[in-house]
């Protein structure tokens, strides 16, 4: 994961740019830690391939704070990164293909190109705006 980019406050991470190159590679790569709250990988495999099925068992877990994933479907956006102190430290560019996880800290976007698309994807469930989040 030499490519990847990683947004810290000391020891913490705040955010994991990963680009198009290295998350779209052969095999079944994660990009996350097993502590984080929320897990991100992706598959790269061919025809033939046979993934076994699964079902999820019941367990309970305590998220602690949310957490987001975003996969840049087309255009381009900037993605502004801001420590737990409420400090902007980084401002990390998000071109197609690539995903950014935003485990702590604080961000927002700058959208770069006309017709961009961006999948969002974050632990639940959803409180509404007065409890799961405050506007910096």
């Amino acid at each position: 994961m030499t490519d990847v980019v990683e947004v810290k406050e000391g020891e913490l991470v705040l955010a994991r740019h990963i680009p198009a190159t290295v998350v779209w590679q052969d095999g079944l790569n994660f990009f996350s830690q097993d502590d984080e709250f929320i897990q991100v990988g992706a598959w790269g495999y061919n025809e033939g391939k046979e993934l076994k099925a699964h079902i999820h068992k019941e367990v309970k877990r305590e998220v602690l704070w949310t957490q987001e994933v975003l996969f840049v479907r087309s255009g381009k956006l900037k993605a502004n990164i801001f420590d737990t102190s409420e400090n902007k430290v980084a401002e990390l560019e998000v071109n197609a293909g690539d995903v950014i996880i935003l485990l702590q800290g604080g961000h927002g976007y700058d959208i770069l190109e006309d017709g961009t698309q961006v999948l969002e994807i974050k632990n639940g469930p959803y409180l509404g705006p007065d409890i799961d989040r405050r506007r910096l």
